[in-house]
């Protein structure tokens, strides 16, 4: 059963007020206009545009006011990275008498946090929590560092650090006595230069936008963000294999999953590794589908 509706605590229900959005991140207004139906709205196929349409959510629902992004490098959809910490909320609140849990007490940890360290930066915003996030370019690193470093509130509880690894997820991050509430990952889904391209051409037809010329990316991304050898099938699978080694450390490891199909060979990887327990949560935002895959062994 496909899932198109936000989480139900979502921040981002119904159209967005672009009048509030704008009084918050006044650039956005270059980008407000009257489609063909007579409904206020941006462009969806200018990167620009989708950038200070993130960045005015950022400020105005959760007073993030310094977030900057490199060029090119990916621009994360607020709402659908949010619904990802509303899922974990519900994922860890499970051993928390229903409650979701708040607080720095509360750890995450963000693998390929990225260019915008969106989602450290949310879940301390959301629910207070803290969080470890990791990054291997070195340009997203210190773009990484910088955003999180520029908001008072997020800096007491977000730290990002280099993983000098591009092979490993948690090896030289997660110390032998650290304990994790929950992992989180956005992996590279592609498996090749051409697939992301391909996907990037869909997407822009999906858009209506008919014009013609080179292929953009609406929301970026470097190759290191949209493809790796074997797309996210191997990047998983590999994921899963590595996590038995950090079994004690951690209460939920979870990845973002964007192709359906293969969910059922990830399951039985979790299976060879004899995972204690496992959930797949359906998540959407209107023609975008996608899910979480949740295992561990506590």
């Amino acid at each position: 059963m496909k899932k198109n509706t936000l989480h139900t605590r979502s921040l981002h229900q119904g159209r967005y007020n672009l009048d509030e959005l704008v009084k918050g991140f006044s650039k956005l207004s270059q980008h407000v206009f009257k489609n063909k139906h007579d409904i206020v709205t941006v462009d969806f196929s200018d990167p620009h545009a989708v950038f200070c349409l993130n960045k005015a959510l950022l400020v105005h629902h959760y007073k993030i006011n310094f977030w900057e992004i490199p060029s090119g490098y990916l621009c994360p959809p607020v709402p659908g990275r949010a619904d990802y910490l509303h899922y974990i909320a519900d994922l860890i609140a499970e051993g928390n008498g229903g409650e979701v849990p708040r607080g720095n007490q509360v750890k995450g940890l963000d693998i390929g946090t990225g260019a915008s360290a969106i989602y450290p930066m949310l879940g301390n915003r959301l629910f207070d929590w803290s969080f470890i996030a990791t990054e291997t370019d070195e340009v997203a690193l210190k773009s990484a560092r910088r955003n999180v470093e520029a908001n008072q509130e997020v800096v007491k509880n977000v730290k990002v650090i280099q993983q000098l690894n591009s092979t490993k997820k948690f090896e030289d991050v997660i110390n032998f006595n650290d304990k994790f509430d929950f992992t989180m990952c956005n992996p590279p889904f592609h498996a090749s230069p051409d697939e992301a391209v391909q996907a990037t051409q869909r997407k822009i037809r999906n858009l209506g936008n008919k014009k013609k010329g080179k292929a953009t990316r609406n929301f970026g991304g470097r190759a290191h963000e949209l493809w790796t050898e074997g797309g996210e099938l191997k990047f998983i699978q590999s994921m899963i294999l590595e996590s038995r080694s950090y079994a004690n450390n951690c209460n939920w490891f979870t990845s973002l999953v964007s192709k359906k199909a293969n969910l059922p060979i990830l399951q039985k990887v979790l299976a060879q590794v004899s995972v204690k327990k496992q959930r797949i949560i359906e998540m959407g935002q209107g023609q975008k589908q996608s899910r979480i895959l949740c295992w561990g062994w506590q």
